[in-house]
């Protein structure tokens, strides 16, 4: 079922990518704020929507959790339908849409930036195609550690060769791709930011723990320092 799964987790991409492309730097794109005081557009909503509709047409049965209408399902399908939103709002092209079945096919797509990365349980990871794996780097003083946080990481904090703010999902395609060693995202993440990623970070040969992932050889070590 692997290569069915990944086949329609595929195809939904592409469906994202056509809503969320037409309205990027729209002028008179709607954006509201969340009780959470984040921000989310008509396109995020319309995303989710279109997703939602066709799996209950075409997978009945299978369930959906999503960002914006929420669910409660991890062994179904999960959805965050523009991560990255407040770029998307601004006209900043990094941005993705991250779809995960459970934790078998993971799809993350980015149509701003022309890259789309995806992974199957067992299967490994693929970046527009080709295979993808992490760096072997294993001393951090020769790492890249790409951070998300409100507050940067001071770089003292961190004995890395290079310290860079690239955030949320493309930080850990930059890891999976072994561009870089290490990437910190916000703590607190909920299962639609992580699901995709973490499961392409891991089936390149990196490791994915809460909002860190690594190549792996240096997963303990930035565990210890951020502690």
């Amino acid at each position: 079922m692997g290569a069915d799964d990944l086949a329609f987790a595929l195809s939904l991409a592409d469906d994202a990518d056509a809503i969320t492309l037409a309205r990027f730097c729209a002028t008179d794109l709607r954006v509201e704020t969340k009780p959470d005081l984040t921000p989310v557009s008509e396109a995020d909503r319309l995303v989710e929507r279109t997703l939602r509709e066709r799996i209950g047409r075409e997978r009945p049965g299978e369930a959906v959790l999503g960002e914006e209408e929420g669910g409660g399902d991890r062994r179904g399908w999960i959805l965050d339908p523009i991560d990255g939103t407040r770029n998307y709002t601004r006209g900043i092209p990094v941005w993705a849409t991250l779809i995960a079945f459970a934790d078998r096919v993971a799809v993350v797509s980015a149509p701003a930036l022309g890259r789309r990365w995806w992974a199957v349980r067992a299967g490994g990871s693929f970046a527009d195609g080709d295979p993808i794996r992490v760096s072997a780097i294993d001393l951090l003083e020769n790492a890249t550690l790409l951070f998300a946080l409100d507050r940067p990481i001071p770089e003292r904090a961190f004995d890395a060769w290079h310290v860079r703010g690239f955030g949320d999902f493309w930080a850990h395609m930059l890891v999976a791709e072994g561009a870089a060693e290490v990437a910190v995202d916000a703590p607190g993440l909920a299962i639609w930011d992580t699901a995709a990623v973490a499961l392409i970070v891991e089936e390149a040969g990196g490791s994915f723990t809460g909002h860190v992932s690594s190549n792996g050889l240096l997963h303990e070590q930035a565990l210890s320092e951020l502690r």
